[in-house]
């Protein structure tokens, strides 16, 4: 079997290509596995090198080196090939998907993760052709952490100014939009906040909206914020953020779904996993037991035994 590690250099606040390659050759090549290192240079790398591995058919385990972008791109290309198993050596700002295992910092361990067990997860398709591992989202914090890039441009600005003024910036724009909401066939047609589509628990850096979710019940948990005001909006995300949404069922609602189609009034911004889409339909559909994920052993992901 071969071990195919995938360094995204632009991950994190500096190119980990030397230390990682280090650690991967000794962990390797002290267990005497066939190992292969490769570099991404572009947006969209990870996908054709991750695909291309997988295509051939052969049992091939994948690392994503870097963060949750990297994961998001690995991911989109092993998708429903059950040959390729992939991970997360995490070395990006976030590292927010492995968060649901009980030591994400063991993720960091080249050596247990070559050891590691693997388990099978769900994946949300969107758009028909994308796949999140994690969380997809729409609205508000979608249109915040699109507009972050132009404002970590700015001189001495740094990725918590950038965040705050984003945020400061969409919400006198404007905090809600028109959406028509189909959860599972129940149409919601109206004003909202945000949408959140979750697989996984944690997203954004901190924001842990669903901590009951699992990544393997065949399901998407689903929050769904209607219109708020903008003396209402920090309490409302603030209970969003901390996963306290059944505190406030007069603007949160919680939905376990198969299927969620969002209909916009113009393109609209759709967070996927960090990744920027556009659309003005978007259809999410929960895939079950679609990707194997390595895990080092010895680490639980379920909230509850079973």
């Amino acid at each position: 079997m071969k071990h195919l590690f995938i360094i995204n250099p632009a991950a994190g606040k500096y190119d980990h290509t030397g230390e990682y390659s280090q650690k991967i050759r000794e962990a390797c090549e002290k267990r005497c596995l066939a190992y292969e290192i490769l570099v991404s240079r572009a947006p969209g790398d990870c996908t054709k090198i991750a695909q291309a591995a997988a295509a051939t058919g052969d049992p091939v385990r994948i690392y994503a080196c870097g963060g949750d972008g990297t994961l998001n791109e690995v991911v989109n290309g092993v998708a429903g090939y059950m040959n390729a198993a992939v991970t997360n050596f995490p070395c990006g700002s976030g590292n927010d998907f492995i968060k649901i295992f009980s030591d994400p910092s063991a993720f960091r361990d080249c050596g247990r993760l070559l050891d590691g067990d693997i388990a099978t997860f769900d994946l949300i398709r969107c758009q028909r052709d994308h796949y999140s591992i994690n969380i997809c989202s729409m609205g508000l914090d979608a249109r915040v952490g699109t507009n972050m890039s132009k404002y970590k441009r700015l001189p001495l600005v740094s990725g918590k100014g950038a965040y705050l003024l984003s945020t400061g910036v969409n919400v006198l724009k404007g905090i809600a939009e028109h959406y028509v909401v189909d959860i599972d066939g129940e149409r919601f047609d109206a004003d909202q906040t945000l949408i959140c589509l979750s697989n996984g628990r944690w997203y954004g850096g901190g924001f842990n909206p669903t901590p009951e979710a699992e990544p393997d019940d065949g399901l998407m948990d689903v929050l769904l914020i209607k219109k708020v005001s903008r003396v209402t909006v920090a309490k409302v995300i603030g209970k969003f953020k901390a996963g306290r949404y059944a505190e406030f069922p007069q603007y949160i609602r919680h939905f376990k779904a198969k299927k969620v189609t969002i209909d916009c009034d113009k393109r609209s911004e759709i967070n996927l996993d960090g990744e920027l889409l556009m659309a003005k339909k978007a259809i999410f559909e929960l895939v079950p037991q679609a990707i194997r994920f390595i895990y080092p052993k010895g680490l639980t992901y379920h909230t509850k035994k079973v």
